[in-house]
């Protein structure tokens, strides 16, 4: 039996009996992994087994988001503490060397804690522009206001993670980072022009457009489309991600049920694998939802099948790495961000 086109969450650390039964029957290509779902590494190892086997299949996603900074899922005492993706972007500023080491060497790290748990995809890298004066959901998740710079690190960090035998996830295409409202709550729109997009937003995604799977933003970019955000939209899905920005991998939503779009969760489903994405992300563990959301994904198939085995086919066993070295190189990272502590925040990194 095929998978079906959508990735659910659940709803704690154990899978109920309802969703054992409802992911049997529907075949989620992947679980996405939350604070609520983790307490220890020997439960997370026991909740993806299970979710791999309830599937029938290892080959599957199971995902988190690991950035560093504010957005990690698994954290101490079980899990390192990591730095955000800006440390690296400042460190980049000085010494580019230095900077590319270190956010490879971070990136290796996590991956090496998650492919012990058995999870295979990281949400990382943010490779969003940093805009001064944008909302701070972007924040230091982003490395830079220096679009070349973000390419160049976000290279680094998807580096680090296939080199741990996990995938990473570039995000959020086309671009969040100009961003003046959180798109958790509502519907961003970033009105500039067709060239600023391209000159500065896009080029990250160009430069990382082989990335083996990428998440959307959840914008209204009225320069493509005045209607409909990117997500919804076929001439962003399509013409511009796929055609412009030559974007190879599976292309999953961001989180469906973010207050940025509006509609039922199957309703939404069906709307964002019509406009182009491969595939519908639900994070919530709600299970009427997630019951939605499986009864209006389509089976996988066709270019996004083959989009979904390539990227597992990039799947290895981990690379030889010394792990003593890669903390160093991470701390001593971390401590040119503390030294640059005092200054301006507005001069760009």
């Amino acid at each position: 039996m095929a998978f079906k086109a959508f990735i659910s969450g659940c709803a704690s650390t154990a899978l109920t009996a309802a969703e054992r039964d409802l992911f049997a029957a529907e075949r989620p290509c992947g679980l996405i992994l939350f604070r609520r779902n983790v307490e220890n590494p020997e439960q997370v190892r026991s909740l993806a087994a299970d979710f791999k086997s309830v599937v029938g299949t290892e080959r599957v996603l199971i995902l988190v988001d690991q950035e560093g900074g504010r957005v990690q899922r698994l954290r101490a005492p079980h899990w390192r503490e990591m730095p955000p993706a800006q440390v690296f972007g400042d460190l980049y500023t000085t010494d580019k060397g230095a900077g590319q080491r270190a956010a490879f060497a971070a990136a290796r790290l996590i991956a090496a804690e998650l492919h012990d748990l058995g999870i295979n995809v990281d949400c990382t890298p943010c490779i969003d522009v940093r805009q001064i004066g944008a909302h701070d959901i972007i924040g230091d998740r982003a490395f830079s206001t220096d679009p070349e710079a973000v390419a160049v690190l976000g290279r680094a960090v998807m580096n680090g993670m296939l080199a741990g035998g996990v995938l990473p996830v570039i995000k959020h295409v086309p671009g969040h980072g100009r961003a003046l409202a959180d798109s958790h709550k509502s519907l961003p729109h970033i009105d500039v022009s067709r060239d600023a997009l391209d000159d500065i937003d896009f080029l990250p995604f160009r430069e990382l457009r082989d990335a083996p799977l990428a998440m959307t933003a959840h914008v209204l970019l009225p320069a493509y489309d005045e209607q409909n955000p990117a997500t919804l939209s076929p001439v962003i899905m399509k013409e511009l991600i796929r055609d412009r920005l030559g974007l190879t991998g599976l292309i999953m939503t961001d989180d469906i049920c973010m207050k940025a779009l509006s509609g039922t969760p199957g309703d939404l489903t069906r709307a964002v694998v019509e406009a182009g994405c491969d595939v519908a992300l639900h994070c919530s563990g709600d299970f009427d939802e997630m019951a939605d959301v499986a009864a209006a994904a389509p089976g996988l198939s066709g270019e996004s099948l083959d989009r979904f085995e390539r990227a597992l086919g990039c799947l290895h066993d981990p690379e030889p790495f010394d792990e003593a070295e890669a903390l160093a190189v991470v701390h001593e990272a971390a401590a040119v961000r503390v030294a640059n502590v005092g200054a301006d925040p507005t001069e760009p990194a």
